[in-house]
């Protein structure tokens, strides 16, 4: 579709429906691809919920109805010819449209159907049913537009058919996650709410790990506030235990977890003993092959190494992920950055680890988490590299150095290994790339899908400008391609002009020349007919003699005597030698009226009786 085109469906839109922000409205007109009746239907339907496309042709309707929005404006003056909205009589209201809500909260999808008559807190009535949350602690995610509260009439949002939104609670306990006991014990439920450290002492290596969880976190089913843990820190140590089959040829290896609390003293039997599985206390599978590098030492080609890289994740975490792209650095800029300003998206780049304690946890429950991996999906491109060995390590610094300066380089060496894995949001602007966060792997699911919300916020104003930018420079260009066509277009009409006299200048010539060689040649003919003509007999000549009189065209006479005995071939010659040649003209006696070219030129003028006188007349052939 043309840019003038849209422009002219932009301004019969915003002028139809009262939309005053031109970002809303062409968002609205996407969503419709560009139909302005679907469009309009969408925003301001009529009462039988059609807007007949005889309004838009201009036809009138015989009980056109009008929604509020259609009063008349200033700002709409200029397409009232076009609007079917216009009213020329009082306003009927419009009947409510009904709006469809797919809500998603953790592992769950909600449908909600209301009418646009409703309020943003009629969706969390819904939803604290459908959800067993209180609307104190929901926080409703995903509108266009930014200030909306619970008070908000859905009308006036201008939405759309058919909605995403999300639902966040980051001060709420997940539901499902309490113990039997809690709801026997205020002090439990209290126990809830905070959080617990956990220092894990890893005795065969000699190195502490502190680790911070709410107290709804769970090992296996049973939550940390129910296992007896202190608050507000706890101390555990982990070592290898040998297998309980010690005949087997290959034994097998797996983690020993003891409490120690740090008030009493008092060692916990194995936690095996409360139902907790060594590998669901630290998001890992502790038993088993060796796992995989997930990417090969010292990588040359970055594409290869994020094939394996990719495989690796979904062997160990699933096919739920991000789609990591396949490419360079560089190349993940290019299609980030590069292209027009309103295909642009944010860089996240995720940077793995395995020797960090937090690394299962982050890519098995946020990572992977539905809602993390559509919002990411849907707004970034995502690019991904392992920092377990040193050589890769060292060439992601090196890389990081040449595009986002030493300083973010320096920044992200200081990281320790306990604190990976890392997630950079990176924004493209005009001269630089900018990092805007660095999330760590330390965080839960709500506070990962605000801090990402929060950057396409901050993304989305930086995208408006550029767009904006490269419109007014399209223009630009756009006008100048448009006078350059102009000029080059005035250019080629000169010259085809120029060659048109030209032509026309030499085929006159030509067409004179020809003429003028015809000319000469019927008077070379004529001049010959003329010599080769038998002398004119007398009038007393004793032979018979036919004299005939002819009339041209013109109206002019000219006589001749012919003997009787003359060939009609002899009359055809002269009446050519004059000028008017057999092929051209006809030659037609009086009375009675015969056409004396049509006869035998062989026979004699006594035979076709044209003797002792005769007038004819010459006629031009059609």
């Amino acid at each position: 579709m043309a840019a003038m085109d849209r422009e002219m469906i932009l301004a019969d839109f915003q002028a139809c429906t009262g939309i005053e922000n031109i970002d809303e409205a062409i968002t609205l007109l996407e969503q419709n691809n560009w139909d302005l009746v679907a469009a309009i239907n969408g925003i301001i339907p009529q009462e039988n919920g059609i807007l007949q496309s005889e309004f838009v042709r201009g036809e009138a309707s015989q009980d056109p109805v009008y929604g509020p929005t259609s009063q008349p404006s200033s700002s709409s003056s200029t397409s009232s010819a076009f609007c079917p909205l216009v009213p020329s009589r009082p306003v009927v209201e419009r009947q409510p449209r009904m709006l469809n809500f797919r809500v998603e909260y953790r592992d769950r999808n909600v449908e909600v159907v209301v009418e646009d008559t409703n309020t943003v807190g009629a969706i969390k009535q819904i939803l604290e049913n459908e959800l067993q949350l209180p609307i104190s602690q929901m926080q409703l995610k995903g509108w266009k537009s930014t200030d909306v509260s619970d008070s908000t009439i859905l009308r006036s949002l201008h939405l759309p058919k058919n909605n995403s939104l999300y639902v966040l609670t980051p001060d709420i306990v997940q539901p499902g996650s309490e113990g039997p006991a809690t709801s026997q014990s205020g002090a439990l439920q209290e126990s809830l709410n905070q959080n617990f450290m956990l220092i894990i002492t890893h005795r065969e290596a000699q190195r502490d790990y502190s680790l911070n969880f709410p107290g709804t976190k769970t090992v296996q089913e049973v939550t940390l506030a129910a296992v007896g843990l202190n608050y507000p820190c706890h101390r555990l140590t982990v070592s290898k235990r040998p297998s309980p089959t010690q005949t087997r040829e290959h034994s097998e290896e797996c983690t020993d977890v003891h409490m120690v609390s740090d008030s009493e003293g008092d060692d916990f039997e194995d936690a095996t003993e409360f139902g907790v599985d060594d590998g669901e206390l630290f998001g890992m599978v502790s038993s088993g092959p060796k796992k995989s590098a997930m990417m090969p030492d010292d990588a040359e080609n970055e594409g290869d190494a994020l094939l394996q890289f990719t495989a690796e994740f979904s062997s160990r975490y699933g096919d739920c992920h991000p789609v990591f792209f396949i490419g360079s650095l560089e190349a993940a800029f290019q299609e980030a950055f590069y292209g027009k300003a309103r295909d642009r998206k944010l860089l996240a780049i995720y940077l793995h680890h395995d020797d960090s304690v937090l690394t299962n946890v982050f890519c098995s429950q946020l990572l992977c988490a539905e809602s993390i991996v559509s919002y990411l999906s849907q707004n970034f491109i995502t690019w991904a590299w392992d920092m377990t060995r040193e050589s890769n390590r060292a060439r992601f610094l090196s890389m990081c150095t040449r595009h986002f300066g030493s300083v973010v380089a320096q920044t992200i060496r200081t990281y320790k290994t306990d604190q990976f894995p890392l997630l950079l949001i990176i924004m493209g602007k005009r001269s630089s790339n900018e990092v805007l966060n660095v999330i760590q792997g330390n965080t839960t699911v709500d506070d990962l899908m605000m801090r990402l919300m929060n950057a396409m916020e901050i993304f989305t104003a930086q995208q408006q400008e550029d767009i904006k930018d490269e419109d007014e420079r399209e223009a630009r260009e756009r006008v100048k391609r448009e006078q350059d066509e102009a000029y080059r277009v005035s250019l080629e009409a000169d010259r085809a002009k120029r060659e048109a006299q030209e032509r026309e200048m030499a085929e006159q010539e030509r067409q004179e020349q020809i003429k003028k060689e015809q000319e000469e040649e019927r008077e070379a003919i004529r001049l010959s007919l003329e010599q080769s003509l038998p002398p004119e007999p007398r009038e007393e000549s004793i032979e018979l003699v036919s004299k005939l009189r002819i009339r041209t065209p013109r109206g002019e006479f000219f006589e001749r005597r012919f003997l009787a005995s003359n060939r009609l071939q002899v009359v055809f010659d002269f009446v050519a030698s004059k000028g008017f040649p057999r092929d051209e003209y006809k030659l037609l006696s009086t009375f009675p009226r015969r056409d004396v070219s049509q006869f035998d030129p062989t026979e004699t003028l006594m035979e076709v009786k044209l003797y002792p006188q005769e007038t004819l007349f010459l006629e031009a052939k059609e």
